[in-house]
């Protein structure tokens, strides 16, 4: 398996659309509650400020958004979220992602990157950011709701570029 991460092309779309929407309809990571059509998802991929997609043999097998996480006099702080396609999670996919986008963030003029809701349930998640030397800033109670109507407690966490 040969990963490349590259920023995402408009052929990518559909394959990149079915992998986010299937994190969305699973309910357990994302707080999107609505799936993507082709051209809700051109336009949300195409608005951040880089969309990275990782390919294995002209598949794409994951994706990435980095964007601001707020404005202004915060405008400094990115926020990424991470998707890879069912069938291919626990091949490093995920990390490889991570890397590839704090290598990006500090490109792109961002100081720091952080994670406002990593759900407590999301170990690999977890596990994979603590690895990297992201450090957590507490837990919010409650702070998502499954798919299932349960409140579960999430984790921001950040990382210095």
């Amino acid at each position: 398996m040969k990963i490349i991460i590259k920023e995402y092309e408009n052929k990518d779309l559909k394959e990149m659309m079915d992998i986010w929407n299937n994190i969305v309809d699973e309910g357990i990571a994302f707080p999107n509650d609505k799936s993507l059509n082709l051209e809700s998802a051109s336009e949300f991929f195409s608005s951040q400020t880089y969309t990275g997609v990782a390919i294995d043999n002209s598949e794409v097998v994951g994706l990435y958004i980095l964007h601001p996480n707020n404005v202004g006099r915060c405008g400094h702080i990115a926020n990424s979220s991470y998707a890879v396609k069912q069938g291919q999670r626990g091949k490093s996919i995920g990390k490889k992602l991570v890397k590839h986008s704090l290598e990006i963030a500090k490109q792109k003029g961002f100081r720091l990157l952080q994670f406002n809701a990593v759900v407590a349930s999301n170990e690999v998640a977890l596990h994979l950011y603590k690895k990297l030397g992201f450090k957590q800033l507490g837990i919010i109670p409650g702070g998502f709701l499954s798919k299932d109507n349960e409140y579960l407690d999430i984790i921001p966490h950040y990382i210095e570029l």
